[in-house]
């Protein structure tokens, strides 16, 4: 099984809104796509930016590209560059050692 990380920033301000818009759109596509596992949004604020964190599990590396693309990184739509800052979000990919059932 494969865990996707993926980091991006908003402004403080920014954050509930970005917030509504990844749970309206984003984490529900994620959970409909074939070999998703789950997908969980985490926040954090820090100052004047908050810190966006998804965590997708998919039962492989191609249930993953069939989602995200061939790099594992999509392009940003024009609602996720309206609302993050900093430069593009970092994102991860890690083979699962332990996983229950």
């Amino acid at each position: 099984m494969i865990a996707r990380i993926w980091h991006g920033w908003t402004r403080s301000w920014d954050a509930d809104a970005y917030a509504r818009y990844l749970e309206a759109t984003t984490i529900p596509q994620c959970r409909r796509a074939p070999g998703n596992r789950a997908a969980y949004l985490l926040r954090r604020g820090e100052c004047d930016r908050t810190e966006f964190v998804t965590v997708t599990l998919w039962d492989s590396l191609a249930a993953m590209r069939a989602f995200t693309g061939e790099n594992g990184e999509p392009p940003l739509s024009s609602d996720d560059a309206r609302f993050l800052i900093g430069g593009a979000p970092a994102v991860v990919h890690y083979e699962t050692i332990d996983w229950p059932g």
